[in-house]
C-alpha cells in the first residue's frame, strides 16, 4: 500500500496493490492535479491501475477520475449507492462556488473538469477482488455526508476513512453533514481496528487508533451539547454562545443548525423566554 499526500487541501491519494493491479482510494480536485497523481502512479511502477473508489461524493475526492480513465483506460469506480446519486448535484454546487471565485488561482482547471460518475454502487458493504487480497468496502452510516465509505484492507491493517477522518483541520461539518450520527459511525469505525491499524485520513497525515477515538469523542461532544441545549429550550439562534464547544465556533454554524433539524420533536423543548 501507498498514500500519496498533495499540499493542496492536504488531501490524501492511497494505492492498493495486489496480484490482479491497483486499486486507486480518491482521485484529486482537478484534471490537472489528476494527471500529477497519474504521473506519481507511473514512477511508483507498482502495476497497472485495474478500479477507482470514490469515498464519498465531494469534489476534491473525484474531480480527477476522468482523467485517471483517460491515462490509465476504462476501469470501474466504486462508490456507495448515495455518493454516485449525488455526485452530479454536488459538482454542480462546487462549479457555481468556484465560478465567483474570480481571484482564485485553481478557478479555470476546477471549471474545465469533466465528470466521471461511480458506475459500481453498493448500499451496505462489498469485497474487491485483488487476486492475492481482498479488499473491503464498508459503509458505517452517515457523518461527514451520507454516503460516506472506509476502506479496509485486513491483511495490512489499515483503513481508509475518507472525510469521516480528517487530521489537517478538524473534520467539516458542512450543510450536508449529519453531526448528531457521526459519533457512531466512528464507533463502526473504530470497532473495525485493531490496537495497531494504520489510517489513513481524508486530509492530512496518517494516524492511528487513539487519534481517531479522541475524533470521536470531540463529535461526541459536539452532539451531546446540541441535545441538551435543544431538551433545554435554548433556542438554536442562541446555541453557539451558550454551548461549550470544543472547536472554535465559526466551524460549528452548519452542525448547530442540522442538529437541531435532525433532532425528533421529542427531544426539544419550546425555546426559554
Amino acid at each position: 500500500m501507498w498514500v500519496a499526500h498533495y499540499d493542496w487541501m492536504h488531501v490524501n491519494i492511497t494505492l492498493v496493490g495486489g496480484s490482479d493491479g491497483l486499486v486507486m482510494v480518491d482521485s484529486h480536485g482537478s484534471a490537472a492535479q489528476a494527471r500529477i497523481v497519474a504521473d506519481d502512479v507511473r514512477r511508483l511502477g507498482a502495476g497497472p491501475l485495474t478500479a477507482l473508489v470514490n469515498t464519498h461524493e465531494h469534489w476534491d475526492h473525484h474531480f480527477g477520475n476522468a482523467t485517471m480513465v483517460e491515462q490509465f483506460g476504462e476501469m470501474p469506480v466504486h462508490a456507495t449507492e448515495w455518493a454516485r446519486d449525488h455526485v452530479e448535484e454536488s459538482a454542480q454546487r462546487t462549479f457555481e462556488d468556484f465560478e465567483q471565485r474570480v481571484d482564485d488561482p485553481r478557478r479555470e482547471e476546477v471549471l474545465a473538469t469533466t465528470l466521471h460518475l461511480p458506475d459500481r454502487t453498493f448500499s451496505s458493504a462489498v469485497q474487491l477482488d485483488l487476486g492475492d487480497r481482498a479488499v473491503e468496502l464498508i459503509h458505517p452510516g452517515r457523518g461527514h455526508t451520507a454516503g460516506d465509505l472506509v476502506v479496509r484492507v485486513p491483511d495490512a491493517d489499515v483503513i481508509v476513512g475518507g472525510d469521516l477522518v480528517e487530521e489537517s483541520d478538524p473534520p467539516f461539518i458542512g450543510d450536508d453533514s449529519w453531526p448528531l450520527e457521526w459519533p457512531g459511525t466512528l464507533d463502526l469505525v473504530v470497532g473495525l481496528m485493531t490496537d495497531d491499524t494504520i489510517v489513513v485520513p481524508g486530509h492530512g497525515k496518517v494516524v492511528d487508533k487513539d487519534f481517531v477515538q479522541d475524533q470521536r469523542i470531540e463529535l461526541g461532544i459536539i452532539a451531546e451539547t446540541i441535545r441538551d441545549l435543544a431538551s433545554r429550550g435554548v433556542p438554536e439562534s442562541q446555541a453557539l454562545d451558550v454551548g461549550e464547544w470544543p472547536w472554535e465556533r465559526e466551524r460549528l454554524v452548519s452542525a448547530v443548525r442540522l442538529g437541531y433539524a435532525h433532532l425528533p420533536r421529542g427531544q426539544k423543548r419550546l425555546p426559554m423566554a
